[in-house]
């Protein structure tokens, strides 16, 4: 189906500030366009009436586990160590596959009812974030998390698993595959350094997680006399390819060998604050020019998916410590999930913007909701006020996966009976 949308504000974007123009815009085979294509006749769309709507960009959550989403509220106010090594680690080894695919389907769910229309996901479970994403008609990075001391022996089977997982899925228009060696104390030097280079050779994204904690930084300096940021360096992993999970703890040249490698930088505030590691320096990180962006984590840690509480967090928490009120303003939020994010899995002017060509990856907002009205200025509203519900129709690809708060992809009842049968059983 193609459409016509009319009567909405239009978020677009240049260098200097976001901004909102009244225009009518056109979905056709799955791109947006400002201009109907000559060879498309009006008569044949379908009228979508976004009056008294904002339409923006999709969100894009640059770091999740969305098989994790069974674990809500599960494993709280305990220590970074203990939540996941006595708490998340053994549910992980007793879920089962089908667990996972649920789990994953709920995160889905959650994903698009507030306004995220593509995540990037480490998962541990062949198969089942995938699928979960293509049952959902989600767009995402998929990422098998890696660990061990070589990754074609000990590690093979995972890294095996994640290039029959991109052969599967490899027509999907939806669904790409990335390396992710889990963390530096999961992962051997020997092992990054072969992930590097598969990555090059196969043209892929690379995701870890990366100086979450003390004792990750502690431990690191320990075994091997350097930071984790060094280690990443001197493994050849950090390149404009690298998405670098949470980067908390920063020592010594840290930020200026990100920033010289141009990888991007994820920062999750929710997670982190909640797992008492503290908030990664993001002014430093803006200072030296690092590609930044915000994602949730997963929902053991946070324990939402929702980008909106996520951009409203990173800006307050950072003005707040700097005692700075022009730190993260809005305008650089919004960019740091639409804009920055897309550029970060190199979909730069494919997702997260809405120019012509680019992929209808679209959110319906809508502005006359008590926590939006008066509409003063609508880029703030989405950083300060929003909260989510406010999310009343989503296009991912061209095709509504929610409209009027309604699924479309997904059967919500069944996803929470399905999730319920395996908390009851497994946890």
């Amino acid at each position: 189906m193609n459409y016509k949308i009319i009567n909405g504000a239009i978020l677009k974007s240049d260098p200097e500030k976001l901004y909102t123009l009244s225009e009518d815009l056109f979905v056709v085979d799955g791109k947006v366009y400002e201009n109907l294509p000559e060879d498309v006749k009006d008569e044949e769309l379908e009228i979508v009436d976004a009056a008294h709507h904002l339409v923006m960009p999709g969100l894009i959550n640059l770091h999740t586990h969305a098989y994790m989403t069974v674990l809500r509220n599960y494993a709280d106010d305990v220590d970074f160590d203990e939540w996941l090594f006595k708490r998340v680690m053994p549910v992980e080894d007793r879920l089962p596959q089908e667990g996972a695919y649920w789990s994953s389907l709920l995160a889905c769910m959650e994903m698009v009812r507030t306004g995220t229309t593509c995540f990037n996901d480490m998962h541990m479970f062949r198969g089942q974030s995938a699928r979960a994403a293509a049952d959902a008609g989600v767009r995402a990075f998929i990422g098998r998390g890696l660990v061990g001391e070589d990754l074609y022996v000990d590690g093979a089977s995972r890294f095996e698993d994640c290039l029959e997982e991109q052969k599967e899925w490899e027509s999907s228009k939806l669904l790409k595959f990335v390396l992710a060696p889990h963390a530096i104390y999961s992962c051997s030097a020997k092992l990054y350094e072969q992930v590097a280079r598969e990555a090059e050779e196969r043209h892929m994204l690379k995701h870890t997680h990366l100086s979450e904690s003390d004792v990750e930084v502690a431990n690191c300096l320990e075994k091997y006399g350097k930071t984790p940021v060094e280690f990443l360096r001197d493994t050849g992993f950090l390149d404009e390819k690298t998405i670098l999970a949470h980067c908390v703890k920063m020592q010594g040249e840290d930020i200026s060998i990100i920033a010289e490698a141009g990888s991007t930088v994820v920062t999750n505030p929710a997670s982190n604050a909640k797992l008492g590691n503290g908030f990664a320096p993001l002014h430093k990180f803006a200072e030296s020019g690092v590609n930044l962006c915000l994602a949730t984590d997963g929902t053991s840690s946070n324990n939402t998916l929702n980008l909106f509480r996520e951009m409203n967090l990173v800006s307050l928490i950072h003005k707040g410590l700097a005692g700075d009120s022009t730190m993260l303003p809005a305008d650089q939020v919004v960019r740091m999930v639409t804009e920055n994010a897309a550029a970060a899995v190199g979909m730069k002017d494919q997702i997260g913007t809405i120019r012509d060509g680019a992929n209808a990856d679209l959110i319906f907002i809508d502005l006359n909701e008590p926590s939006m009205f008066p509409n003063n200025n609508i880029v703030s509203s989405l950083c300060y006020s929003a909260n989510g519900s406010e999310v009343d129709s989503v296009m991912i690809d061209g095709r509504f996966v929610m409209r009027k708060r309604e699924f479309v992809t997904m059967d919500g009842e069944r996803v929470r009976f399905e999730v319920q049968r395996i908390v009851d059983k497994y946890l």
